[in-house]
């Protein structure tokens, strides 16, 4: 995602007019303390240099800290330096803090501190992102539930489906796929024995598949950012939910909305965080996924289809090509409230979420370093009261089941693995398979580690 002076402009011209900076006419929170409208903060924003003062001052009447994300969120968009200059001061003076106007380091001092929005700040996020899109608007009605931190939804630089998804793609034959070599790092996915490749050079650049594989409707969810793709059929709840790209990003992981409620879900937990559908108990079911290279996959599926190249996109499709500069260094292009030194940023894990049969709904997260399944191509674990056996192939594809009280000791081959008592298993898409026995697969997928801990920073780490 990339940054835009969209805002800038938008931001200057018609601000004071939007009827969603109504707010409360009382200016009192739920308690009958009183807070500052939220006209004074983006009247404050749109002024020169000093004539901003008088709205800061009286923004400072009723200080809250928590207030600060609000003023640092709108710090991006002034139009005049001079005004930006005088919100960090004006910060500094109301918190005793010093970051200069850094506005990572602001918001990060503020994720540290307890959740204590404006009781006005659904609305406030609605009106900015009005802005940017009208169509963000939607995802922020009154009274919308949240079942995230709102200070931690940040614009991504996009408009709503900016990133365009892509929607049933075409799609060819291997005999028809001469774009693709062998090394070439795909997704692959069968659902019901069919089998299809998501080359990641075509993705990237779009960063959602709506598709139909096996006679499942499904929506493969490519995080760029976090390096997270995953399947999800969709069908949820009875109904079927076409989703898009709200433009918006929680932790640097995209939100996804869908079209039928406007609701936005996180795309790693595959729920709806924000909107009608928060809280509802609904959950996507995610699909297994692999990342691995298209000779492999060719091999193992000799009948599978792959993308075409004609997307009816203009990019440039080449192996590599989309977002070159960010996958080649360890720095993030967007903040997250914590990171965790074990790993660097962008080393790869495989994660794996399983509810033990206990919880209540919870899920129990676990990573494992993908250089440690490379060097461990069958390795078991434990997680959530569970036995899992993850295989790995020669070209890094892991495939993870769930195995009870079987153990295996090693491959024969990347299609066969041997129990400790001797009997041979067929490796599938779907199942260990022994004669008429199956240990079923279960969904995993790779992300990068500063994107797994900052969604689920309490897990458990193989390495």
């Amino acid at each position: 995602m990339r940054g835009s002076g969209r805002g800038f402009l938008l931001l200057s011209v018609g601000l004071l007019a939007l009827p969603v900076l109504q707010g409360r006419a009382e200016s009192v929170d739920d308690s009958g303390a009183q807070v500052p409208p939220l006209h004074l903060f983006f009247q404050a924003a749109i002024e020169k240099g000093g004539k901003a003062r008088p709205m800061l001052d009286a923004i400072g009447h009723t200080w809250r800290d928590s207030y600060t994300s609000m003023i640092v969120e709108l710090s991006l968009l002034t139009p005049h330096p001079g005004t930006r200059s005088q919100m960090f001061r004006f910060l500094r003076r109301e918190t005793g803090r010093y970051f200069g106007e850094d506005s990572q380091r602001w918001m990060q001092w503020v994720w540290e501190q307890p959740y204590d929005p404006h009781p006005d700040y659904l609305l406030f996020k609605r009106a900015m992102y009005s802005l940017i899109d009208p169509r963000m608007g939607a995802f922020f009605p009154a009274g919308a539930r949240a079942r995230i931190r709102l200070d931690e939804v940040q614009w991504g630089g996009v408009e709503v489906n900016g990133i365009p998804p892509l929607d049933h793609p075409r799609h060819v034959s291997v005999a028809d796929a001469d774009y693709l070599k062998d090394r070439h790092v795909v997704f692959g996915l069968a659902v019901d024995g069919e089998a299809r490749a998501y080359p990641k050079r075509i993705l990237a650049w779009h960063e959602m598949a709506l598709d139909t594989l096996g006679g499942v409707p499904i929506t493969l969810v490519y995080c760029t950012l976090c390096g997270t793709a995953i399947p999800y059929r969709g069908v949820v709840g009875d109904r079927h939910r076409t989703f898009g790209t709200s433009g918006l990003l929680f932790r640097s992981n995209k939100l996804m909305f869908d079209h039928e409620t406007n609701s936005l879900w996180s795309t790693l937990l595959g729920e709806p965080v924000i909107g009608e559908l928060a809280g509802s108990g609904l959950r996507l079911e995610a699909l297994p996924i692999v990342t691995t290279r298209w000779g492999e996959w060719r091999s193992r599926h000799p009948d599978t289809t792959v993308l075409s190249l004609d997307t009816g996109h203009e990019r440039d499709y080449g192996e590599g090509r989309a977002y070159r500069d960010y996958f080649s260094t360890d720095k993030l292009m967007f903040q997250v409230p914590e990171r965790d030194g074990r790993l660097r940023n962008k080393a790869e894990v495989l994660g794996i979420l399983l509810s033990a049969a206990s919880a209540d709904g919870e899920r129990e997260p676990l990573a494992v370093r993908a250089r440690f399944l490379q060097r461990n191509r069958v390795f078991a674990t434990e997680l959530a009261g569970r036995t899992l056996t993850i295989v790995t192939s020669r070209a890094g594809a892991n495939r993870v089941f769930d195995t009870g009280d079987r153990r295996f000791e090693r491959l024969v081959d990347d299609e066969r693995v041997v129990e400790d008592s001797g009997e041979v298993w067929q490796v599938t898409e779907d199942a260990l398979v022994a004669g008429a026995v199956r240990l079923r697969r279960v969904p995993a997928f790779r992300a990068f580690w500063f994107g797994w801990v900052a969604q689920f920073p309490g897990t458990k780490l193989i390495k």
